[in-house]
């Protein structure tokens, strides 16, 4: 009697077994053919040719026509972004002569016999005219670096050589305004791309001495672990904790500098370089006070 049991028993046994093998060969074959298809689409030769609909689960079949998807809007991004990379060039270039001739040209009538306010007018053409061409190149650096135009570089690379320079191209401006300028010098090298960098610690500079009134902007450099921290420190209006959230916004203006020169866009370009070297910035302020722009750049090219 117990015979008659065993031989059920071990049929569903077996059963079973050719079931979970079953089971497991056709979800290695499922992985397998998942694995592929992301394979194509990240080389980018997922084809719909070879698409057997009779050979796919539906999970197959909706993770096909996902990536095809993909596959199709990484296209289109690129097409995009090369159109973008050819209007940016082209406003470039077909302004730049543009604004160059009436610069010139209002120099050339600076130099006439003009009465007392004809020369008002030329000054105020030329300062016009000068900011312009100061709003669409920095526009055209924002569009390119928001379009990956511009590839950044990070190599390690000394401060010192930076510093130099921009010392040197601000201390007129601070000079005008009566206010001290102050680089500390620094053996310190971070990773970075010295040329978005210096346009980057240059902006926090403009703004450093464009809403400092007396006193001074000191600029400094610190080593850690895994980052240096470069300092802009001034003792100029200071910024409202209110503010602080949203200063790095592209064409943010505080109401209460509205009555000085600027677009809002320094702060948003300097944020965006330094993010995009592996980096971030950090801001302390006080109203009345004083603020401390830190920009911490990584030590090493592993952590970009």
């Amino acid at each position: 009697m117990s015979a008659y049991i065993y031989v059920p028993t071990a049929l569903a046994v077996l059963a079973l077994i050719i079931s979970i093998l079953s089971y497991r060969i056709r979800m290695r074959n499922l992985y397998r053919e998942l694995d592929h298809m992301l394979d194509e689409a990240m080389a980018g030769t997922l084809s719909a040719e070879d698409f057997d609909e009779s050979l796919h689960s539906s999970l197959e079949n909706r993770f096909h026509s996902y990536l095809t998807a993909s596959v199709v809007s990484a296209g289109r991004i690129n097409e995009e972004r090369a159109r973008i990379k050819e209007l940016v060039s082209d406003i470039s270039h077909q302004t730049r002569t543009p604004i160059s001739n009436i610069l010139l040209y209002t120099e050339l009538l600076a130099e006439q016999e003009l009465s007392d306010p004809g020369r008002e007018y030329v000054r105020a053409l030329t300062t016009q005219t000068t900011k312009l061409r100061f709003l669409i190149e920095s526009l055209v650096k924002m569009s390119r670096l928001e379009s990956d135009v511009f590839v950044l570089q990070p190599r390690l690379t000394p401060f010192s050589p930076m510093f130099d320079r921009l010392q040197a191209q601000f201390a007129l401006p601070a000079e005008r305004k009566g206010l001290s300028l102050a680089f500390e010098p620094t053996d310190i090298a971070a990773v970075f791309d010295e040329k978005w960098t210096a346009e980057a610690i240059g902006n926090l500079l403009d703004n450093a001495i464009k809403y400092t009134d007396c006193g001074g902007v000191t600029v400094s450099a610190v080593r850690y672990e895994m980052f240096c921290r470069i300092q802009i420190a001034d003792t100029g209006k200071g910024i409202s904790e209110e503010e602080l959230p949203r200063i790095f916004s592209r064409f943010h203006r505080s109401p209460d500098v509205h009555d000085e020169e600027g677009l809002g866009i320094g702060l948003y370009l300097a944020r965006e370089i330094v993010a995009r070297e592996g980096g971030y910035i950090k801001v302390n302020s006080t109203p009345g006070k004083g603020s401390v722009f830190s920009v911490y750049l990584p030590t090493n090219l592993s952590k970009l």
